[in-house]
């Protein structure tokens, strides 16, 4: 589908779809999730792009500019521990002021912009997605001298060998098609001895593929939020030795979560503030309804109430993956490229 650079008409889009554009772009993207997984991954690029063309705006208006989950503290609140989570990141990794370091799959740009901000590296963002490549270039404006993208696929990184000190990737490798040859592009542009560092959305030890409610589970978070796939955490832990890593560290972050505060709460309607309500239930409820008699006005482009369902039922199912335990959003893994002899 062809981008415009801009809406065609005053009425309220997304993205930089035109109103007119939007149907097409749900009916192409639910065209790609009826095929089977390997179809998914075939058309990866369009599936992740119609994806973030039709969402992104949602997501800016219900989870802000860092789009991820983390373990909470009981008491804390719910963006600190997306700081914390982040922060983490880059203590593992000892980022620092000189360092050059790779976003890969970097969104809106949130992390990155609280990254630079803290740590005084250099960063540089991958995306395939336009549009987001400008919010990010919004978000990131106070530190634009640290702050870089590239409007381009993490599968093929237009970067030369050795180029980067560290590389990390919070929640964005689920859309890759090949694990080991997302791995492999990245070893191959981190110098010797450099780190990448991520969380991966992945199906537990817990996840049995006969039962269906877990097979509904899994499909609904791959519709829901754009894969082609969900790798358990083995196959994590195989692509990165693969694709030439040394697995220095992994294990899933979830259970570091306060049994009162789990990475899902968030999404069900238990933190009761002002920013939090777009989050729940109720307000996910109350933006379809307003977003569906903004459709019979002609208020909305039609086809938004189908993205914001869409959203509400990935979810919904998120909360059942993670209540059941067969799904999580942050296994973390820390790998290192091998050091040249003598280095």
């Amino acid at each position: 589908m062809t981008q415009t650079p801009a809406k065609r008409s005053s009425s309220r889009s997304l993205a930089n779809l035109a109103p007119d554009e939007v149907q097409s772009a749900v009916d192409q993207y639910t065209g790609l999730h009826n095929a089977d997984s390997e179809h998914r991954k075939e058309r990866y690029q369009s599936l992740v792009h119609h994806y973030y063309d039709l969402t992104t705006d949602f997501y800016e208006f219900g989870w802000g500019q860092s789009w991820h989950f983390a373990p909470r503290r009981r008491g804390e609140s719910f963006k600190a521990s997306l700081l914390r989570h982040e922060r983490f990141l880059a203590d593992r990794l000892s980022l620092r002021v000189g360092m050059r370091v790779l976003d890969v799959g970097c969104g809106v740009g949130g992390p990155m912009g609280t990254l630079a901000r803290q740590y005084g590296a250099s960063f540089v963002g991958i995306n395939n997605n336009a549009y987001q490549i400008e919010r990010a270039k919004v978000h990131t404006q106070d530190v634009q001298s640290l702050c870089r993208f590239i409007h381009g696929d993490y599968m093929q990184i237009p970067e030369g060998d050795a180029h980067y000190d560290a590389a990390f990737a919070i929640e964005s490798m689920p859309h890759a098609p090949d694990k080991v040859a997302a791995f492999r592009e990245i070893f191959r542009v981190l110098r010797p001895g450099a780190c990448f560092a991520g969380y991966e959305w992945c199906l537990t030890e817990d996840f049995d593929p006969r039962n269906a409610e877990h097979l509904r589970i899994k499909k609904d978070i791959e519709t829901g939020n754009g894969l082609p796939d969900i790798a358990d955490t083995s196959e994590v832990y195989d692509a990165l030795r693969m694709a030439g890593f040394e697995l220095l560290e992994a294990r899933d972050l979830a259970s570091d979560s306060h049994p009162e505060t789990p990475w899902y709460r968030a999404l069900q309607g238990r933190d009761l503030s002002l920013m939090s309500i777009p989050r729940t239930p109720v307000g996910r409820a109350l933006t379809n309804l307003a977003l569906r008699v903004g459709e019979r006005l002609r208020m909305v482009p039609e086809g938004t109430t189908a993205i914001s369902t869409l959203l509400n039922e990935g979810a919904d199912a998120l909360v059942d993956g993670g209540k059941s335990g067969v799904f999580t959003p942050m296994f973390f893994f820390l790998a290192r490229k091998p050091r040249r002899p003598g280095d």
